[in-house]
């Protein structure tokens, strides 16, 4: 197991758990308890985790999963996923993609698509996501509005008033979600309240809105409220999800493509 894997393995036990011992951890990953003392000094250091004697819990009661370890979590299915609502999008339309790594392989799934290839622009592409702007700024057919605001450095996305201010003066063909949760009775939600609060202006702003949510985020709740499922056109998922969470968004007036 290489280091990256072993460390978004740690913290995703800590996310679970709330707290790990070195003995615990060095059993459930088949290594060292040296390698793990080792593991569980570097994330603190980085201020991952917070050392204890003998081993670690997570840092602070609204810890979050920093991007660059989420983004093996699912990634077939968020790669299929993100095909799909590449596939959604027409030629010349402003889309606006929210942060998230779901919504970062919906930004790769349109840079390779043949028909994208040139354009004036052949998309314009709205984000408050700052690795979507930078993988994206280097395709010239494609015009790359970013917002302002100020970055959160778990999810590269820029919130508060200072992005407001950009989403106040454009209007999308559609806006592309990823969310934490997704529920047909509490809607679509974030960890954080901020980010929310631009996903939501996002989707007023849009003609439709598309949620790109592997199954496993179907049926959660979270703290801070996007939208209601009835403001969701399209939710794009995996072949996962269940039949019966299938015919709920339907009567909710969702389309369901499970790919």
């Amino acid at each position: 197991m290489s280091r990256d894997a072993r460390w978004q393995a740690l913290l995703e036990l800590l996310v679970e758990r709330g707290r790990l011992d070195v003995e615990e951890a060095a059993a459930e990953l088949a290594v060292s308890a040296a390698t793990i003392r080792r593991d569980f000094d570097q994330l603190a250091e980085q201020q991952m985790l917070v050392r204890t004697r003998g081993g670690a819990v997570v840092h602070g009661v609204s810890y979050e999963l920093p991007l660059r370890y989420k983004t093996a979590r699912h990634a077939s299915e968020k790669q299929r996923i993100a095909k799909a609502v590449a596939d959604l999008v027409a030629p010349g339309e402003a889309v606006g993609l929210t942060g998230g790594t779901t919504t970062t392989e919906v930004a790769r799934a349109l840079a390779v698509r043949s028909d994208l290839a040139s354009g004036s622009p052949a998309l314009t592409i709205v984000t408050n996501a700052l690795n979507i702007a930078n993988e994206l700024a280097v395709r010239p057919q494609f015009k790359i509005v970013l917002t302002g605001g100020v970055a959160r450095p778990q999810s590269y996305e820029l919130v508060g008033p200072l992005a407001d201010g950009v989403l106040g003066q454009i209007t999308l063909d559609v806006a592309v979600l990823g969310v934490v949760a997704l529920d047909v009775t509490h809607g679509a939600a974030a960890a954080d309240e901020a980010e929310a609060a631009i996903n939501r202006l996002l989707c007023e702003r849009a003609e439709r809105v598309i949620v790109a949510a592997d199954s496993s985020k179907l049926g959660q709740r979270a703290f801070a409220r996007i939208c209601a499922a009835e403001s969701v056109d399209t939710l794009v998922t995996d072949v996962a999800v269940s039949g019966d969470m299938l015919r709920r968004f339907e009567e909710a007036g969702v389309t369901v493509v499970a790919v």
